[in-house]
């Protein structure tokens, strides 16, 4: 296993591994994440936040569409899911389970902290790729469109929610953990 770090984006490559391979699979797992988790809420929301079922309904096909898109580039490389793929799985589930059961505030709260990490995590990804893996770095520019707007539907959603102050210290740690253990894994 070979180390790379640039600025803030530390990986540990295996042999043969490229960043762009490990930036792939991390954000495939990462996405994985984000299906499960609106996928709970989902499930809540004709009962605890009715008000968001369509926007749910909205960004969970964002995320599973960018979950395909990051599974067919690790594909064309040749290369598999992420150690921390079911980890995100399960995590996200929970905490959608957690957040949805809570209402829309709680919803909206954990999508402004996850997709702020998200976002920093992806502009960071395509600095340190852009002059190295154009195919990486195209899907990122494409994906981050998408991400920005669930946050900032989610900012105006979210108001000055008391949610925010519990939800956004744990969401934005835990999504930072698990973006660490699969860039290290």
């Amino acid at each position: 296993m070979a180390a790379w770090r640039s600025g803030d984006l530390i990986a540990r490559l295996r042999t043969g591994e490229s960043l762009g391979d490990r930036v792939m699979k991390v954000d495939h797992a990462g996405e994985h994440g984000a299906v499960c988790i609106y996928r709970a809420q989902r499930f809540f929301a004709p009962w605890r936040a009715p008000g968001l079922v369509a926007e749910l309904d909205g960004f969970l096909a964002h995320e599973q569409d960018h979950r395909a898109r990051f599974f067919a580039e690790l594909g064309r490389r040749g290369r598999g899911r992420c150690s921390s793929y079911h980890l995100c799985g399960g995590g996200g589930f929970l905490l959608g389970v957690v957040t949805g059961l809570a209402g829309a505030k709680a919803v909206a709260a954990t999508t402004v902290a996850i997709e702020r990490v998200v976002l920093r995590h992806m502009l960071q990804q395509i600095e340190a790729l852009k002059d190295s893996d154009a195919a990486a770095t195209a899907i990122l520019r494409e994906i981050i469109v998408e991400e920005q707007q669930h946050h900032d539907e989610s900012v105006e959603r979210l108001g000055g929610s008391h949610w925010s102050r519990f939800i956004d210290p744990i969401v934005a740690a835990s999504t930072e953990a698990v973006i660490w253990l699969g860039m290290r894994l």
